[in-house]
């Protein structure tokens, strides 16, 4: 069972400025909770029970969320808010491990995966979740990170987790080519390559790496010996792409759906999806969006 997770979040978040000049991206929140925890709870769901963060010195508000905060869990025990103080103690369940490290230079994700290589060792397999990215599973019995999961143990290929993109948009996005058939939604299959941000005649398929990745340990010998590639960077999928020639790669086609909260836009709409199903403000959002669209 895949038990570690890797979650880079070393990155200064540019394209969320001026939100993330104070504070990291990854914390800013999606109704009443940081993109961060929606991201580790997915990992959390899917049975992973140790979280390695990728990070960096500015992003201690990272750390200090999953932390235990005696003084405002003492202060809130003081003051009888009981619900407030069980919601906080359970951030993530107590067979959950947070584990930090950081990652010293912006050097690329393919870097930042391999600072984890100290925790999660060359024998493991390990996931990599990128947490500009929700993966909402609403109304499914098991997520796509389980499913992913199941297909690495099931089949011992490494996994990408890819969705299908309208066509005029694939040049916005690495997009994997099939060896055949392209999966159905819930499965995966062998992979001839990526290309990235193809044009729209080019394009092998319309399914769009999204960011979640099961891997051996392995990988990280491949990274260590990654030369820059675009960008000056070592690059993640260069190292997947050695590995694919190697042993062979599968897409994990997904079920649920995305937001790119990366973006101004992908957080508006990770907004609207999660607020109008919460359980607590649900039903007064939706009187919201009813009241502003009447206004329209």
């Amino acid at each position: 069972m895949i038990r570690k997770a890797v979650l880079p979040v070393a990155g200064l978040g540019t394209r969320c400025l001026p939100a993330s000049k104070a504070i990291p991206k990854e914390m800013i929140t999606i109704v009443d909770r940081p993109v961060i925890q929606y991201v580790v709870d997915e990992a959390v769901a899917a049975g992973i029970r140790d979280i390695v963060l990728v990070t960096h010195t500015s992003k201690s508000a990272i750390e200090n969320h999953f932390d235990k905060h005696f003084e405002l869990e003492a202060t809130l025990e003081a003051k009888g808010k009981q619900e407030l103080l069980e919601e906080l103690r359970h951030i993530v369940p107590d067979d959950v491990n947070i584990i930090s490290i950081r990652q010293p230079e912006p050097l690329g994700l393919g870097h930042a995966v391999l600072c984890a290589r100290p925790v999660i060792g060359d024998d493991e397999p390990f996931a990599v979740l990128l947490p500009d990215v929700l993966v909402d599973d609403d109304g499914l019995a098991q997520n796509d990170l389980a499913g992913m999961i199941a297909a690495f143990e099931a089949t011992g290929r490494s996994q990408l987790m890819v969705e299908e993109v309208p066509w005029e948009r694939v040049d916005k996005y690495g997009i994997v080519a099939p060896e055949g058939d392209i999966p159905a939604a819930g499965e995966s299959a062998p992979l001839a390559g990526v290309v990235e941000k193809p044009a729209r005649e080019a394009a092998p398929s319309n399914l769009a790496v999204i960011g979640r990745y099961v891997l051996p340990g392995r990988i990280f010998a491949l990274l260590a010996e990654t030369p820059p590639g675009a960008g000056d960077e070592i690059q993640l999928t260069d190292a997947i792409e050695s590995l694919r020639s190697a042993e062979g790669v599968d897409a994990w086609r997904m079920r649920g759906q995305t937001f790119d909260c990366g973006h101004q836009l992908g957080y508006l709409e990770a907004t609207l999806a999660y607020g109008r199903r919460h359980p607590g403000f649900g039903a007064g959002f939706r009187e919201l969006l009813a009241r502003y669209a009447r206004t329209e």
